[in-house]
């Protein structure tokens, strides 16, 4: 996220590491940032490449572990796709946000601000189209990807949306585009665009919370390496 999770590209810091550990590679990845510092030492690239690498591995651990929770949650929240239509914008943004309880969990309730918990989710637009999901096709889903882990770096809409929820349970979010990214990001083909989520929370894996706590040192190591701060 860095920008804000769900504020910048609606999806977990995770998803978004993720994503650029698949589509870009460890190696252009390592050229990316070297090319981007423009005057590297000789020390500063082999800290660069050494680095790259430990995020890449990272990243596949992630990825792995993602493998295993899969079976357990994607047969469950799959179901949830067919709730996924099309909705009147302007009756969205003017409702704020509308929570809706699709499945009562029997674990923990969430607390305002409350940050300890992991989330599949599907994300969609007013005219039914997903945005982005936690399933590895959106159209065609199979399997899940690595869950979020709960931040405060989430839209304002999706931290008051979960208030109240139980983990284990599946929540439907309409969130209006005041309460999402307003006028500070396009999103389902413009500006102030309302969004619906449909979130499955869950007790926070151990394994996973840890493997994305030392993707998120190493990233900032990696960082500070070729800009010398935090980006």
């Amino acid at each position: 996220m860095d920008e804000k999770s769900l504020k910048t590209s609606l999806w977990q810091r995770i998803a978004i590491i993720i994503a650029a550990i698949v589509l870009i590679g460890g190696t252009l990845l390592t050229y990316v940032v070297v090319v981007l510092n423009g005057s590297n030492t000789s020390d500063t690239e082999q800290l660069v490449d050494q680095l790259s690498e430990e995020y890449t591995a990272k990243g596949q651990e992630i990825m792995a572990r993602a493998e295993v929770l899969s079976p357990k949650y994607f047969d469950d929240f799959v179901s949830y796709k067919s709730q996924i239509k099309a909705y009147n914008s302007a009756n969205a943004n003017a409702a704020g946000l509308e929570v809706k309880d699709l499945k009562v969990g029997t674990g923990k309730e969430l607390g305002e601000g409350d940050t300890d918990y992991m989330a599949y989710y599907m994300g969609w637009c007013a005219d039914g189209s997903i945005f982005s999901s936690s399933f590895n096709d959106s159209d065609n889903p199979t399997s899940l990807g690595a869950p979020m882990v709960g931040s405060s770096d989430m839209i304002e809409g999706w931290i008051q949306g979960i208030v109240g929820m139980k983990l284990g349970g599946v929540r439907q979010l309409t969130i209006s585009g005041e309460l999402a990214y307003g006028d500070t990001q396009e999103i389902c083909g413009g500006y102030n665009s309302p969004l619906k989520f449909i979130v499955l929370a869950l007790e926070p894996d151990a394994d996973l919370v840890k493997l994305n706590d030392e993707l998120a040192m190493i990233r900032l190591q990696l960082t500070y390496a070729v800009y010398g701060t935090e980006l």
